[in-house]
């Protein structure tokens, strides 16, 4: 990577190299400085920081949040010294953290840590849950995206675009908050809600070095992009979020725009939470912000090349700590990392429980049936399978016209083989799959209790 790329605005009058930064961008500075230095520590030499770290924030929300004052009566703010009395503190779930609401808040952040900041998920399950941070949550959210811009190398000198949710269309002369460190190319933004057309269209005209959005959205966007012949020359790199990576879609962008695709895993509540690793398509947790486990269901430590659920602790969010906290989340372990960084890596991120299939013998898993299994039997745009219950599938799917007796059969066929149990299942042709309130696509929902 060119470092002649990312030389820091200097605010001193004749000084443009080595640049005197302003406060804001000191601080962005230093931590990229102090990120720089704990990615490559050993696992062990990370982990003892973060318990260090964690006593701070466990003695804070003993002293100054009522949730926990009540939920850990009889716990002392010295009892967690290693990570098997860590381990013993109670799990909390999305739905505890919605009912007790502002139980949740400290009655005394500190000061120090500057403004509170009130932020709402998307609410894909129809109940948005809100969260508060601070001033300083807030800067460590964007420091972690800037590491993940030089992770990855980008030419902040280039043009980027963001196809996103909640947001006005809109130009703007710089790439945002995490990067005001340094001197960046523009802008660009489109709201999702646009015609999948409009968008391939849109994003050809503005020719941008970096696109932004939601996975299912790139995708559908790239395979667009071929059908129509439409391409963004300039293009360098595709970045995702907000959603379950499809493994066919990094093949499908690279058959289109010739790129590579980077995804990021964050949620409202925790930020950013793992992100790719530079040197391979897994993601390193980002340890200095969160600590993050994986657990089968019996509480345990899930082993590398397992699925799980994810449970974390927020490290920094002292307005309304997170201890052990499951979102809903699973990923599968994944083992140390040849790039030689300490951090710990998940292998991918699976979904979450509501996006698993309930076998009609019982348990369940992560349906897998990728595009091109049913592209080649059918001009079928966009697919979506709902589990009514155990025995029935309803499939919905956009397409041109009726699907034929011996195309419906073939596409139950593939996708019962695919699905691995037999299901009886129902054809629904839609105008379009809508999206989640927040944006989100889902191919596959159970609505077995």
């Amino acid at each position: 990577m060119n470092s002649t790329l990312h030389v820091p605005r200097s605010i001193c009058a004749g000084a443009v190299w080595p640049a005197f930064p302003d406060d804001a961008s000191a601080r962005m500075l230093a931590l990229q400085y102090q990120f720089g230095q704990t990615q490559w520590w050993p696992p062990a030499q990370i982990a003892a920081m973060q318990l260090q770290q964690f006593a701070q924030i466990f003695r804070h929300a003993l002293a100054t949040v009522p949730f926990y004052q009540q939920q850990l009566a009889g716990w002392a703010a010295a009892d967690v010294t290693d990570w098997n009395r860590y381990r013993e503190l109670p799990v909390i779930t999305r739905s505890t953290v919605q009912q007790a609401g502002d139980a949740m808040h400290s009655a005394a952040p500190p000061r120090e840590h500057g403004a509170l900041v009130r932020t709402e998920s998307s609410g894909s399950t129809g109940r948005p849950l809100v969260t508060v941070g601070s001033s300083w949550t807030q800067l460590l959210w964007q420091a972690l995206l800037l590491r993940d811009h030089l992770w990855h190398g980008r030419d902040l000198r280039g043009k980027l675009a963001a196809i996103r949710t909640r947001t006005t269309n809109a130009e703007y002369a710089g790439w945002g908050a995490a990067t005001a460190a340094f001197r960046t190319g523009p802008s660009v933004v489109r709201n999702m809600s646009a015609d999948l057309d409009e968008q391939v269209y849109w994003l050809t005209r503005e020719n941008p070095d970096y696109l932004l959005s939601l996975a299912t959205n790139v995708q559908a966007l790239a395979a667009r992009s071929l059908e129509l012949g439409e391409r963004p020359q300039q293009l360098k790199q595709v970045r995702t979020y907000g959603e379950m990576l499809r493994p066919e879609c990094r093949e499908i962008v690279r058959e289109a725009w010739g790129v590579e695709l980077i995804d990021s895993y964050s949620s409202e509540e925790l930020g950013y939470i793992a992100l790719q690793c530079p040197a391979c398509e897994h993601y390193h947790v980002q340890a200095e912000s969160l600590i993050v486990e994986v657990l089968d269901e019996a509480g345990r430590p899930c082993e590398p090349g397992t699925i799980g659920q994810i449970v974390v602790s927020t490290l920094h969010n002292f307005a309304m700590p997170l201890l052990r906290y499951a979102s809903g989340d699973f990923a599968e372990v994944g083992k140390s990392c040849h790039c030689g960084r300490g951090l710990p890596v998940l292998r991918r991120i699976v979904g979450r429980q509501r996006n698993m299939l309930v076998r009609p013998g019982g348990g369940r898993y992560w349906p897998s049936f990728a595009s091109e299994l049913w592209r080649e039997i059918a001009p079928i745009k966009q697919i979506q399978l709902v589990q009514k219950d155990r025995d029935n599938v309803e499939l919905r799917i956009v397409a041109p016209r009726e699907l034929t007796a011996d195309e419906t059969h073939r596409l139950f066929a593939v996708l019962e083989d695919s699905l691995g149990c037999a299901y009886r299942m129902t054809l629904v042709r839609l105008a379009e799959i809508p999206r989640s309130v927040g944006g989100k696509y889902e191919d596959f929902i159970c609505e077995v209790i």
